[in-house]
């Protein structure tokens, strides 16, 4: 039982792709990401890591760090997170955050934090859920949907920043990803009285399972049904496009937002644990 890490992605999906594929659903940010990076070069994350887990021979955990994000943790056996903070400690990695099921994130940050002495505080809990079956909205706000295009560039931007900022997310959008989706036609916006008023995006299918985000709508147009149109609508998209099943992250600390995507149809899949850590105090 041993991690293996590579910076390749082609290496980590040859000996891993079958145990995401498994389950898309769970694994949706691991394939969609590497999807990405396929698609668009490994520039996309020049820091990229991946890593996997085997157990007799077969993979039975995975990770994934892109930079400064947090580093990923998909479903695995007990004795695989620990292992996994004290191989990333030998390589003297400077991790900021982990995120994985609440069991997998609070094991490792344990071991993290005995091999480093840097303490590990709760980030961000969220739960990934799945569409049970799409509730359009009765009656929807004013105004109509599109597909944002190269001329939304700079407003599409401003609004994965701002969105970002809200989430308490790590580091910087980062805009090739989002050139990428706008060249997929990934982006939807929705227009009241001839200007935009909310976003969402959406990933594209990778194992029949496509994921919305993000979901943004500036604080001026809030509380009027924009964002649960807008994510009505790229939820249609992503079906249109050939999606089985499509999910969302909420974040737990949002009651509204919960509310809106269970009223839209989505429902409970697994929770998931971000836990940052603190550099330890120097004497």
């Amino acid at each position: 039982m041993v991690w293996k890490l590579s910076d390749d992605v082609e290496e980590f999906l040859a000996r891993a792709e079958g145990f995401l594929r498994a389950d898309p659903v769970a694994n949706t940010v691991p394939l969609t990401v590497t999807k990405a990076i396929r698609a668009q070069g490994p520039g996309l994350f020049p820091k990229a890591l991946f890593g996997w887990w085997t157990a007799g021979g077969d993979v039975a955990g995975t990770c994934m760090w892109t930079g400064a994000y947090p580093v990923m943790l998909s479903a695995m056996p007990a004795p695989a997170a620990p292992e996994l903070a004290e191989a990333l400690a030998e390589r003297e990695a400077e991790v900021p955050c982990v995120n994985g099921t609440p069991e997998a994130a609070e094991a490792f940050a344990a071991a993290w934090t005995r091999r480093t002495g840097s303490p590990a505080h709760v980030a961000r809990r969220a739960r990934l859920h799945r569409l049970a079956g799409l509730v359009l909205p009765d009656p929807p706000p004013d105004g109509a949907t599109r597909v944002a295009d190269g001329g939304d560039r700079e407003l599409v931007l401003d609004w994965y920043a701002a969105f970002h900022r809200d989430a308490g997310g790590h580091g910087d959008p980062n805009p090739a990803l989002v050139d990428g989706r706008l060249t997929e036609g990934g982006i939807m916006l929705w227009e009241a009285g001839g200007r935009p008023v909310a976003l969402a995006g959406r990933t594209s299918a990778v194992a029949g399972t496509a994921r919305v985000a993000p979901v943004y709508t500036p604080a001026g147009h809030r509380r009027r049904g924009y964002g649960t149109a807008v994510t009505a609508a790229v939820t249609r998209a992503a079906q249109d496009s050939g999606a089985a099943e499509v999910v969302l992250f909420t974040d737990l600390a949002n009651p509204t937002s919960n509310g809106v995507y269970h009223r839209l149809g989505y429902r409970p899949v697994e929770d998931r644990l971000v836990l940052a850590f603190t550099p330890p105090a120097r004497p």
